[in-house]
């Protein structure tokens, strides 16, 4: 139980700084520290953050098609109607918000993520959280990757909480999708047999935002979340900063529409989710949340 309750003291921010570093191909970065910008940029592409990333190219394509051929898992709740039937549309947009590769005639081995559009996209994000920081805004936090992504959305819940903003906190009882909507950390999430599940969803999302009115509560302000979570807020026109990795086209062709705030390209699920550390440390830096 001792160790349990570390964990989850460390999730919500109460454990002190970690004595702990984050190794990688020689690269080391205690916790305590914000790396500069080159050296986060460093550090994406060793660690396959960014670069040289393990989605294959076709993969990327296949989702790219789908989605352009009205498959709405692929949309992940944002309505895109017709706009996007030609995949190389969809394509040439990923090419310019992700950074996978421009040409149509590469079908198969490596693609990339631009490391200098996931800094830049993490820079815009910092922005978005200033701002709610300096509003005491109503925050909600999301994520279908709990895998890799739980921590990172934790620290940045904890830390908006310390900055004065108001955390949503998701209704009891509700369900989506055979599972459960629930919070850990502050952070919605959705579990499943008594585990937390990887999920592009957007009914989760959707279910806490259709129960809030009903609960006499506000909306949040600032949505911070990921796939279906992020696409389900955005399209209810909330502020929302998403992630999403380079198969998952869909949050990329939202901010270009305007539906979305901000996409940050990475991939969302490597090795190690120590690896996304430094990233956070980065982004509340820039937040003026550190």
């Amino acid at each position: 139980m001792a160790a349990a309750g570390h964990v989850l003291a460390t999730l919500y921010g109460r454990a002190g700084a970690r004595a702990t570093r984050s190794r990688h191909n020689g690269l080391m970065f205690p916790d305590s520290r914000v790396p500069s910008r080159d050296e986060l940029i460093d550090h994406l592409v060793r660690t396959r953050i960014a670069g040289d990333v393990a989605t294959p190219r076709d993969n990327n394509l296949a989702h790219y098609r789908e989605l352009a051929n009205g498959n709405p898992y692929y949309w992940f709740g944002v309505e895109f109607g017709e706009r996007w039937s030609d995949e190389q549309d969809v394509l040439a947009v990923m090419a310019e918000l992700c950074g996978v590769s421009e040409d149509p005639e590469h079908r198969r081995g490596q693609d990339t993520i631009d490391p200098e559009l996931t800094v830049a996209g993490l820079e815009r994000a910092a922005a978005e959280l200033g701002k709610a920081a300096a509003d005491r805004a109503r925050v909600l936090t999301a994520t279908g990757h709990p895998g890799g992504l739980l921590d990172m959305h934790a620290q940045v819940t904890a830390a908006l909480r310390a900055a004065g903003c108001e955390l949503v906190r998701v209704p009891l009882g509700l369900t989506a999708d055979q599972g459960v909507v629930t919070q850990l950390a502050g952070v919605a999430v959705y579990e499943r047999g008594a585990s937390l599940w990887h999920t592009h969803s957007p009914a989760p999302m959707a279910e806490i935002l259709d129960a809030l009115p009903q609960e006499g509560e506000e909306p949040p302000g600032l949505v911070f979340a990921d796939h279906g979570w992020a696409g389900c807020a955005a399209q209810r026109g909330l502020t929302t900063v998403g992630f999403a990795d380079s198969n998952d086209p869909a949050l990329f062709l939202a901010e270009s529409e305007g539906t979305l705030t901000v996409c940050v390209p990475l991939d969302d699920h490597v090795v190690n989710p120590r690896f996304y550390e430094p990233m956070t440390a980065y982004l509340l830096d820039v937040a003026g949340l550190a």
